[in-house]
């Protein structure tokens, strides 16, 4: 159970704000907005904390459901999840979206920079690309984008149709990647197509791995793709290796479990064994260890004496006994 305390003033409506109605709230799923409103609920009407216990009942969720609703709104930027301690508490502040629409509209002239046949054509290609209308919060930004971070026409079509080949069309995410190109330099089509081509090789991979696990859907949580990460690039450990730790994860827990297939390749990676044969040797050695010891301890394992073995029973004449029992013992 987790408990999150609410940095607030008591208020007797709930304000939402039009940004996250418009911007985030389609994209989300729906047991993640529910959590979101009354979190939101909670906090504008001056409680000090909630546990997940009493959110899940609310909501007919699991408490899983409400972690991983609102790490998903952390990583939106919606909310800030701040731990407070490793018992799995937090505190949780709302993040102010007032301004987050508005940021490029200071920078230019919207109706200027609409006249530019440039910006026109563009915009209409990207509509197409998405297959939908823009809003005005898209245009704002799609032609910010080419002062603030110098981007292209060309690189700007090129992010988009990027995002709609992995079915990502709505604009969150495109704004998302938008800003990840640009704090990676990204600034050229050859550049964009390099990245693009090692992102893919990268999640063909955790594809494979996903797909061997029986895990169809791509849109995996964070500290998954994280794991992902560090088994094919902190420990460069090949699909081969990677396979045979979520085999034996299987032959053990019947089950799919990140977690205990971190802990075998991290074993792996401290005892550097960088092959399938190192890892059979490692395992040959383990088993051979163990029945030795089995074996060893089968010989010294004598029946310990018990403290009546150096007892001395009595004899009995049970002959004698019988004839006294029966009174057959006295003369007449």
């Amino acid at each position: 159970m987790s408990t999150f305390m609410f940095k607030s003033k008591p208020l007797k409506f709930t304000p939402v704000s039009n940004i996250f109605i418009e911007r985030y709230m389609p994209k989300a799923r729906g047991e993640f907005v529910k959590v979101y409103l009354i979190m939101l609920k909670y906090n504008f009407t001056g409680e000090p904390g909630v546990n997940s216990t009493v959110l899940a009942t609310s909501l007919n969720l699991l408490e899983s459901d409400i972690i991983n609703a609102l790490n998903y709104w952390n990583e939106e930027g919606v909310i800030k999840l701040v731990p407070i301690d490793k018992m799995g508490n937090f505190n949780i502040e709302f993040v102010d979206l007032s301004n987050d629409g508005n940021a490029n509209v200071e920078k230019f002239n919207l109706v200027e920079e609409l006249t530019n046949t440039s910006n026109g054509d563009m915009l209409k290609d990207i509509g197409r690309l998405l297959g939908r209308t823009l809003s005005p919060t898209e245009v704002e930004t799609y032609i910010g984008w080419k002062k603030e971070f110098n981007f292209s026409y060309e690189l700007i079509l090129l992010l988009i149709e990027y995002c709609a080949s992995k079915g990502k069309t709505n604009f969150r995410y495109i704004e998302k990647v938008a800003i990840a190109w640009n704090e990676m330099n990204i600034k050229t089509i050859d550049d964009a197509q390099n990245y693009i081509k090692k992102t893919e090789d990268k999640w063909g991979t955790y594809r494979e791995i996903l797909k061997f696990l029986g895990i169809r859907n791509a849109d995996i949580m964070k500290p998954q793709e994280d794991m992902l990460e560090k088994w094919t690039s902190s420990y460069n450990y090949s699909l081969d290796i990677i396979k045979k730790a979520c085999d034996i994860c299987f032959q053990r827990l019947n089950r799919a479990d990140f977690k205990y297939i971190d802990g075998i390749l991290s074993s792996w990676n401290k005892d550097n064994l960088r092959t399938l044969k190192d890892i059979e040797n490692k395992e040959a050695s383990f088993k051979n260890a163990s029945s030795k010891k089995v074996y060893n301890n089968s010989k010294t394992n004598n029946k310990p004496k018990l403290r009546f073995d150096n007892f001395k029973g009595r004899d009995y004449d049970y002959d004698d006994l019988e004839k006294k029992l029966l009174g057959w013992d006295t003369d007449d």
